[in-house]
């Protein structure tokens, strides 16, 4: 293993940021050239995210490419084929935190894999398996949106709708993208008692 270790190293990519701010849209473009360069790639997704396609990753922008729905990182590591050079998965939040010993062994046998996820929830807070992952990668990319208030960089999702769960999958009217100043995390909702 360490030979082949030596003449085809592995490595993780993060892209991460608030909702939209492009992650799905790049990491489509970075598996789409590893496609054109003839690499062996594999893509997954959440089994949660079905807010476009089911068996596509998909970008705000309406970009997409074909993938595989997975439910646990259990799943990533028994359905890649040890042929595949390159693998990608896409709202990587939205999985268990035990992607990221999958993740970190999927590097050392040689993979390239890269993720896309948020790094921030609806409060403001770390978002894991993200920021675990963060420190073990090798190449990072923090994409911002624009605020929708004050058209400033925005770093976090700002939630529009009542609820207390971590998780609600949504897009534009459920969520937007805010700058530090606009961004409001602690919003009391209408209903919400004083």
């Amino acid at each position: 293993m360490s030979g082949h270790y030596r003449n085809n190293p592995g490595w993780i990519e993060i892209i991460c940021g608030p909702m939209f701010s492009g992650k799905s849209e790049e990491l489509i473009r970075r598996l789409r050239r590893a496609q054109i360069g003839k690499r062996r790639v594999q893509i997954f997704k959440p089994q949660i995210d079905q807010r476009y396609a089911q068996e596509y990753i998909v970008s705000h922008s309406d970009q997409k490419l074909p993938s595989q729905v997975i439910s646990t990182s259990k799943e990533v590591w028994e359905r890649v084929d040890g042929r595949t050079e390159v693998i990608g998965i896409d709202e990587v939040q939205f999985l268990d935190t035990g992607i990221v010993e999958v993740i970190n062994k999927l590097a050392d046998m040689g993979k390239q894999v890269i993720v896309a996820g948020l790094d921030l929830d609806y409060l403001g807070n770390p978002f894991e398996p993200v920021p675990t992952l963060l420190a073990l990668a090798e190449y990072i990319t923090k994409t911002l949106a624009v605020c929708v208030r004050c058209g400033n960089p925005a770093n976090h999702t700002q939630r529009l709708i009542e609820s207390d769960e971590r998780i609600v999958v949504g897009a534009g009217g459920v969520y937007e993208a805010r700058c530090r100043r606009c961004f409001e995390p602690h919003l009391r909702q209408e209903n919400e008692p004083v």
